[in-house]
């Protein structure tokens, strides 16, 4: 008699901001070597957003890549849609994690930050985040998983990170009520706190100023910069059900930075 063959099962899904490049990139190819499928956005360069989609084919996964400007927050509804055009792709009609990546950096002085420039991070870092999150959360799958980027810099100062170092702190606690009020439905909330990592991200001074990249190198106690593989596989792994029991949690990973 023929053996009977169950179907596959979906597999899991991430949505994630910001992953055309840089830590969001890296943990995108991170979930896909794990086989997790993502729904990512990329702000501007879809060229480079469609290579990331194209390595995730490559690992055996499925990846869809959607613009997405975080700071416009009058363009969400319309980006729910789209998601819910994406999940077709799998057959489903929720997903499983949520992690808010995409930001905005900025350095200047408290004294000499302009209002203008005060609500382009809050409205790309914080409010982005908030109202994004509270837009999926009905497609968030029961027993999933929201992992918020904060930032190093919420534990140590570094002159003219204030503004920026502040809205990330607005996250980690925005993360530990997110953990609390959606514990109900077996949804943690964590945020990770990457270091000084080597990517284009503020014009890339920590990858191409030497001066910047020797200055981290002697705070840090592993001796040197992070890079996007320091964090996307600790971000893919944090996802995990080994790590079921982490909830509302800052964790930071900066090879011992500021210590």
């Amino acid at each position: 008699m023929p053996t009977e063959t169950s179907a596959p099962s979906t597999p899991k899904i991430a949505i994630l901001t910001g992953g055309s490049r840089g830590i969001g990139r890296n943990t995108v190819l991170s979930l896909a070597s794990r086989g997790v499928d993502s729904i990512f956005t990329y702000n501007s360069n879809q060229a480079e957003a469609d290579k990331v989609v194209g390595l995730v084919a490559d690992a055996g996964q499925k990846a869809v890549a959607l613009p997405l400007d975080t700071g416009a927050i009058r363009t969400f509804d319309g980006f729910v849609d789209r998601v819910r055009d994406a999940l077709k792709t799998w057959g489903a009609e929720r997903f499983d994690y949520l992690i808010n990546n995409a930001g905005i950096s900025h350095h200047a002085a408290f004294a000499k930050t302009t209002e203008e420039e005060l609500d382009a991070l809050y409205n790309v870092n914080f409010k982005g985040v908030f109202f994004l999150t509270q837009k999926l959360l009905p497609l968030l799958n029961d027993g999933g998983r929201i992992i918020n980027i904060s930032s190093g810099l919420t534990r140590f100062a570094v002159p003219e990170s204030g503004p920026y170092a502040s809205l990330k702190g607005a996250i980690e606690v925005l993360t530990r009520y997110l953990a609390k009020e959606l514990g109900p439905r077996r949804i943690t909330a964590n945020s990770v706190a990457p270091g000084a990592v080597q990517t284009d991200f503020s014009g890339g001074v920590v990858r191409d100023n030497p001066a910047v990249n020797k200055m981290v190198s002697e705070m840090t106690a592993l001796g040197r910069p992070g890079l996007p593989e320091d964090i996307g596989p600790m971000i893919a792994s944090l996802l995990s059900e080994d790590n079921r029991w982490v909830n509302a949690q800052r964790i930071e990973v900066s090879g011992g930075g500021a210590i």
